[in-house]
């Protein structure tokens, strides 16, 4: 039994009027001729049944023509499309020379007639799109491409939202820059007679300052992916989400992507510090370079074990946002999508990851070298390392770093949700639900494609 909607074979149900498993052609009850002898009575004793050879009027249909023969003056039916079966090969019949299916002129089909099934698959239909994509497996530029053609359908929401939220973050970052961080700059590291104490006490500050500014880029991220991964989610049923819609359906699950994201940021942390810690403790023994190589080796080994979780974690957010559920099993069902497509997720993150890159530098470069010419100190002073963080620095390099924001939001959050979606499709059937969710009639009907 083929379960598999859309494609059952053709001629696989037993033809009308035959029983499965008889042999021989049926014979057609309104045939012209039919009546030309007498039928024999079933109960006539040494009935004989009779031949289908001798019975048939010599008024057929033309070749190829499937329908029963009409009536006397009445015109064949046109023969049905061949379509979806592909072309006919030369000849029109199954494998065998011109005129039938084993030999000439009395075969299966003839020339010009229905063509047989040896001219070639059409190929699968295909899938339905009632959004940004198919609903099938992905490639990886059709996922890239439905997170781009999601902020281009839908600009007014998706800009708006990174928009908003680039701007919020990058005006705490300013103050915080112009503020704390560029006093210290100025007073402390560039000081050559400051004493190690001063140094010291400076490094704090600008960590913690750092680490501040970092916290609220963080936030800003979290705020941005919540909404964001409604509105791709919705545009992957054609439906359009406006903000204050994509907020209260996020809005109950912001804490938990925090707290998501802040337990993510521990793990990377607690195996960064138990790479370390050997080559540490080694050099701190009195083993400088002992030490030294252990803790070369120990960056690299806690690199690739934070880069394996990362990767198979990285659909933890979308899972958490979409479903619904609590940090932990989010993560549980990031590593169970995620199993045996690592090196694939690996991949399309990381394409996705450097074109979000790409794009940043090619629009904060520009702003940043007018902010340094703009600067009291030139764009020498900036190059050198010798001028400062002024107002007019920080306001035009924050001014590229929300353009540049805007724009690297809509295409890191989307490629996530959407490959979170593409793994839910290859192992779940996540197409099926969809299809019905978009409102399509018939889930199976050609132009949907069951997900494998």
């Amino acid at each position: 039994m083929n379960d598999t909607p859309g494609w059952a074979s053709p001629g696989s149900a037993p033809s009308d009027g035959r029983e499965p498993g008889a042999s021989g052609p049926a014979e057609p009850a309104d045939r012209p001729g039919a009546t030309d002898q007498p039928a024999q009575p079933a109960d006539r004793p040494g009935a004989e049944p009779t031949s289908p050879g001798t019975k048939w009027s010599k008024e057929q249909p033309p070749p190829g023509q499937w329908s029963t023969p009409t009536g006397p003056g009445q015109a064949p039916p046109p023969p049905p499309p061949n379509q979806g079966w592909g072309t006919p090969p030369p000849g029109g019949g199954y494998g065998g020379p011109p005129g039938g299916y084993g030999g000439q002129g009395g075969g299966y089909g003839p020339p010009g007639g229905h063509g047989g099934w040896g001219g070639g698959w059409g190929g699968p239909p295909p899938a339905a799109k009632p959004g940004v994509i198919p609903l099938r497996p992905l490639g990886v530029g059709e996922i890239l491409d439905g997170a781009v053609s999601t902020m281009r359908t839908y600009w007014r929401t998706v800009l708006g939202i990174s928009l908003t939220v680039a701007v919020f973050t990058e005006i705490i970052v300013v103050l915080l820059q112009g503020l704390v961080l560029d006093d210290i700059s100025s007073e402390a590291l560039n000081d050559p007679d400051a004493t190690l104490s001063e140094l010291g006490d400076a490094l704090a500050d600008t960590t913690i300052s750092s680490g501040v500014i970092l916290l609220i880029s963080l936030i800003g991220t979290v705020l941005a992916t919540a909404l964001l991964t409604t509105v791709t989610s919705r545009a992957v049923l054609g439906r359009p989400v406006p903000i204050g819609e994509a907020w209260r359906d996020a809005r109950p699950q912001v804490l938990r992507l925090f707290g998501l994201i802040i337990l993510l940021m521990l793990i990377v942390a607690g195996i960064v510090t138990v790479g370390l810690a050997p080559g540490l403790l080694v050099a701190a023994a009195g083993s400088g370079d002992a030490g030294l190589a252990l803790t070369v080796l120990g960056v690299l080994a806690a690199g690739v074990v934070a880069v394996w979780l990362i990767v198979r974690f990285s659909l933890a957010s979308a899972a958490l946002m979409l479903e619904k559920q609590g940090v932990k099993k989010a993560m549980s069902r990031s590593g169970k999508l995620v199993r045996g497509s690592w090196w694939r997720v690996f991949g399309i993150q990381l394409l996705a990851t450097i074109i979000a890159y790409v794009v940043t530098s090619i629009i904060i470069i520009p702003f940043t070298f007018l902010a340094a010419a703009l600067g009291s100190d030139g764009v020498g002073g900036f190059l050198e390392g010798t001028g400062g963080l002024g107002w007019t620095f920080l306001v035009v390099t924050g001014i590229g770093s929300v353009i540049g924001s805007m724009i690297t939001f809509p295409i890191t959050a989307g490629v996530t949700v959407l490959l979170y979606i593409d793994q839910r499709i290859r192992r779940e059937a996540l197409d099926l639900e969809l299809a019905r969710a978009a409102g399509l009639r018939d889930t199976g009907a050609p132009g949907t494609t069951p997900g494998s």
